[in-house]
């Protein structure tokens, strides 16, 4: 009789560990989580972003606006892979490659883009610095299929957040513009080849991420070039790129610099775009003072109404 006790009392200590040990076992996801505010009046600032070549458009001028607005303190970052989709950012996370060739940064002081490495890791870039900022995004053709987000976004998420050294990181997130009229492409046969269809579905996925995932830190560039494809100063078919997908490498890279300026720069320290003299004669189309003013003022519209066209004054179409 004392024998069965002591077996009854084994089986039910270890029914009473074993839901303990399994858990601590199981990764634990932090994804639908409440994103963290940016900074306010920060002594540094330290903004990294993770994508491809459109990442690059986005970021390319974002060291001149800092250093012509005389903010110099920011530390940027970009790590890149052409052509890369959340999928593929998911694989190089998981198996740890140095997946990515370029891994650049701008450093307070300097204002300007240096090479950091040639072969880098997800973890290892995320693990650089202090980020303070975290901005990724879905490859375009896919930037409007939020089927095509999941589970790869919730688990890079969760990558990001538990790998950055600091605990109150903001997530954010490039919603990536539509393509030019003229595009043909089957990877976009999604759209029926339509920019207005995909310009559209990109605004209707980003709601449902940020519904979905808590990002709700917006880079709206589709928004932005959006509103100046509605303007003179629009060049179609190619609409504001130079290959009908990649921005132009002037007004195009320009417009998204702002853009990125407005929404992680100006709310941090209490400033805007607006008014910045930094130009670029880059591009089909480059930035001079007779058009810098409709390319800022579509910047800050976008970001005060990211979802949403807005039309410009008519004295913003002086060229």
């Amino acid at each position: 009789m004392n024998k069965l006790l002591l077996k009854i009392s084994i089986v039910i200590c270890l029914l009473g560990v074993f839901p303990y040990f399994t858990w601590g076992q199981q990764a634990v996801s932090v994804t639908n989580f409440k994103n963290n505010p940016l900074p306010k009046n920060p002594t540094s600032l330290k903004i990294l972003g993770i994508g491809n070549s459109f990442t690059d458009d986005g970021m390319q001028y974002l060291p001149d606006l800092l250093k012509y607005a005389g903010i110099d303190n920011v530390t940027l970052g970009r790590l890149v892979r052409g052509g890369c989709s959340l999928e593929k950012h998911h694989q190089i996370y998981t198996s740890g490659e140095a997946g990515y060739p370029r891994y650049e940064k701008s450093y307070p002081g300097k204002n300007a883009w240096e090479n950091v490495k040639d072969s880098c890791g997800f973890v290892e870039a995320v693990i650089d610095e202090a980020w303070d900022v975290i901005v990724i995004q879905q490859v375009s053709e896919l930037a409007g299929v939020y089927g095509t987000f999941q589970p790869y976004l919730n688990e890079l998420t969760d990558a990001i957040i538990t790998n950055c050294p600091n605990a109150g990181v903001t997530l954010a997130w490039q919603m990536t513009w539509a393509y030019g009229r003229d595009f043909d492409h089957k990877k976009v046969d999604y759209y029926r080849r339509d920019q207005d269809i995909m310009f559209h579905a990109i605004i209707n996925t980003v709601k449902t991420l940020v519904a979905e995932t808590g990002i709700d830190v917006i880079i709206p560039s589709a928004t932005a070039v959006r509103n100046v494809r509605n303007t003179a100063l629009n060049n179609p078919p190619l609409d504001l790129t130079r290959d009908g997908y990649h921005i132009d490498l002037g007004a195009g890279r320009y417009l998204l610099a702002c853009t990125w300026f407005q929404t992680l720069i100006a709310p941090c320290f209490n400033t805007s775009v607006t008014g910045n003299s930094f130009r670029v004669d880059n591009g089909n189309i480059p930035v001079t003072d007779n058009n810098f003013e409709i390319l800022q003022k579509a910047a800050v519209y976008a970001v005060s109404r990211r979802f949403e066209i807005s039309p410009l004054p008519p004295a913003a179409d002086g060229l």
